[in-house]
C-alpha cells in the first residue's frame, strides 16, 4: 500500500511539473499577439482606444492617472500581504512554537488579498461607482479577471485556515493550493488590461505591463510545483519546502514594485 501511495504521489508531482514547464512555454510570441488582440477588441469602462498619435485632453489624461495610481496601489498592496505570506510560511515552525496562533497567519494574508480584490479592484462598480455587478463583471472580460483572481486567493485562504485549525485533514486538500496557484498563474498569461491602453505610449505601456505578468505568472507556476513537490515523500522535499515561500516573497516583491 505504502510503495503505491508513493507511486501515486510521484505520478502527482511529475504532471505538477510537467505543468509548470507548459506554463513557462506559453510565455511564446504568439500567446502575446493574441493578449494584445483581446486587449484592443476590450471596451474598458465604456471608453475606447485613441490612436496612438492622438493627444489626450486634459480631463481624459486626469482619469488614466486615477486608473493608473488605483491600479498600481492595488497590486503593491496584494504583493504586501503575498510578501507577509512567505515570511510567516517560511519561519512558520519558530514562529507557531512561540505563538501558536501566528499558524493562521499566512492563510489570514490570502484571505485579506482575496477579499480586498475581489472589493475594491474595480471601482466602477457599486457601492463606489455606477455600474451594477452583473453587468459591471460579466460584460467586461478584465472586471471579470479580477473577481477571478480574487476567488482564488480567497478559495486558498478558506482551505488553508482550515488545514491550519485541525479541521481540514484530508490528503486531496494538500493540493488546493499548488492547483490553484497554477490555475492563476495560467490566467496571468491570458490577462486583458485595458485601464491605461490610451495615448501616445498606449503599445509601450501594454508591453510593459505584459512583461510584468509574465513575470508573475513564472513566480506563481515555480510556486505551484515547489508547493506540490514538498508534500511528497521525495528525497528532496525539504529544499521545495523552503523554496515555494521564498519564491512567494520573491512575487510578493514584483507586485509591490508593480508600475505602469
Amino acid at each position: 500500500m505504502q510503495v503505491g501511495m508513493f507511486q501515486n504521489t510521484r505520478t502527482l508531482s511529475a504532471m505538477l511539473l510537467v505543468a509548470g514547464l507548459v506554463a513557462v512555454s506559453l510565455f511564446a510570441t504568439p500567446w502575446r499577439a493574441l493578449a494584445q488582440d483581446h486587449s484592443a477588441a476590450h471596451d474598458h469602462a465604456g471608453m475606447s482606444m485613441p490612436m496612438d498619435d492622438q493627444p489626450l485632453d486634459p480631463a481624459a489624461q486626469a482619469k488614466l492617472l486615477a486608473d493608473r495610481r488605483e491600479s498600481e496601489f492595488n497590486h503593491r498592496l496584494a504583493g504586501l500581504l503575498v510578501f507577509l505570506a512567505g515570511i510567516f510560511i517560511l519561519f512558520e515552525d519558530r514562529l507557531k512554537s512561540r505563538w501558536p496562533l501566528t499558524r493562521y497567519a499566512w492563510p489570514m494574508c490570502f484571505l485579506l488579498s482575496g477579499l480586498f480584490v475581489f472589493i475594491f479592484s474595480d471601482t466602477e462598480l457599486w457601492p463606489f461607482g455606477p455600474k451594477n455587478w452583473w453587468n459591471g463583471v460579466f460584460g467586461n472580460l478584465e472586471v471579470l479577471q479580477h473577481k477571478t483572481f480574487a476567488l482564488l486567493l480567497l478559495g486558498v485562504g478558506i482551505i488553508e485556515l482550515r488545514r491550519a485549525a485541525g479541521i481540514l485533514r484530508a490528503v486531496w486538500s494538500a493540493w488546493v493550493f499548488p492547483v490553484l496557484a497554477f490555475g492563476g498563474s495560467v490566467l496571468l498569461l491570458f490577462h486583458v488590461h485595458g485601464g491605461n491602453m490610451h495615448g501616445p505610449d498606449a503599445m509601450t505601456t501594454m508591453e510593459h505591463i505584459q512583461m510584468q505578468h509574465f513575470s508573475y505568472a513564472a513566480a506563481g507556476a515555480g510556486i505551484a510545483v515547489s508547493k506540490g513537490l514538498s508534500d511528497t515523500p521525495l528525497r528532496g522535499r525539504a529544499i521545495f519546502r523552503v523554496l515555494w515561500p521564498l519564491l512567494m516573497m520573491v512575487l510578493g516583491a514584483l507586485l509591490m514594485t508593480y508600475t505602469e
